[in-house]
């Protein structure tokens, strides 16, 4: 069992930056890969960046501007740059265990507004 928590959402401005954060427990070395997906409000959830071991995946709209990294098998975070309103949702850690489990974070509110 892998527990993820989110932090660093919150209220910034267009063009400006956000460093999300998320921090897991547990059985952290069943870990296969991890994820930043988001859900803005009448919208599917969507993957925003992917990390597995050292190799990384990126949304076609926010290549570029976000980087998904790791501290450690605990840490992963997402930076966001050149925000744009249309980044707003909540953004939720996915983690993928070597069983094929799947384990979400409670998510974490980003608003990108002037």
């Amino acid at each position: 069992q892998v527990q993820l928590v989110e932090s660093g959402g919150g209220l910034v401005q267009p063009g400006g930056s956000l460093r999300l954060t998320c921090a897991a427990s547990g059985s952290i070395f069943s870990v296969n890969a991890l994820g930043w997906y988001r859900q803005a409000p009448g919208k599917e959830r969507e993957l925003v960046a992917f990390i597995r071991g050292g190799s990384t995946n990126y949304a076609d709209s926010v290549k570029g501007r976000f980087t998904i990294s790791r501290d450690n098998a605990k840490t992963v975070h997402l930076q966001m740059h050149s925000l744009k309103p249309e980044d707003t949702a909540v953004y939720f850690c996915k983690a993928h265990l070597y069983t094929g489990s799947q384990h979400w974070g409670q998510g974490t509110q980003v608003t990108v507004s002037s």
